[in-house]
């Protein structure tokens, strides 16, 4: 059996749409990283991006399970002393709920300009209405 290398130019990227009305966050979140990846074609390589585009609506319906909508938290920093920001679940979902999604997502793609990239193909938006009305969508 051959190994396939497949040119950047040659790969096809279709389009996923993803409804978060009532999904769990970790379960959306593998599913998304797993399309932008590409691990689930054929010619799948960890140093190229085989990645599709992927479409998450209704971002503000997600829902974690058990005491994590209570207990979660997201702590950022400057690079000050005593400049850390610790936010709960519900108030970073309350003012923008497409980060949680995106947090979410970039914890499980490549930590790298491989991932970064990958990211940017990441749509997420807060209720069902969305801008790529013109792209063939694969449900």
């Amino acid at each position: 059996m051959k190994t396939v290398v497949i040119n950047t130019s040659a790969i096809k990227r279709t389009w996923h749409l993803i409804d978060a009305n009532g999904l769990v966050l970790g379960r959306l979140a593998s599913q998304a990283a797993t399309l932008l990846t590409g691990k689930r074609k054929r010619a799948f390589s960890p140093n190229q991006d085989h990645g599709d585009h992927v479409i998450v609506i209704n971002a503000g319906k997600v829902r974690l399970t058990g005491k994590k909508a209570d207990m979660k938290t997201y702590f950022s920093h400057s690079t000050k002393p005593g400049r850390e920001r610790i936010r709960t679940y519900k108030s970073v979902l309350q003012a923008d709920s497409r980060k949680v999604i995106r947090h979410a997502v970039h914890g499980m793609v490549p930590k790298s300009a491989l991932g970064r990239k990958m990211l940017k193909r990441l749509h997420v938006y807060p209720d069902a209405q969305h801008p790529h009305t013109g792209v063939t969508l694969e449900k």
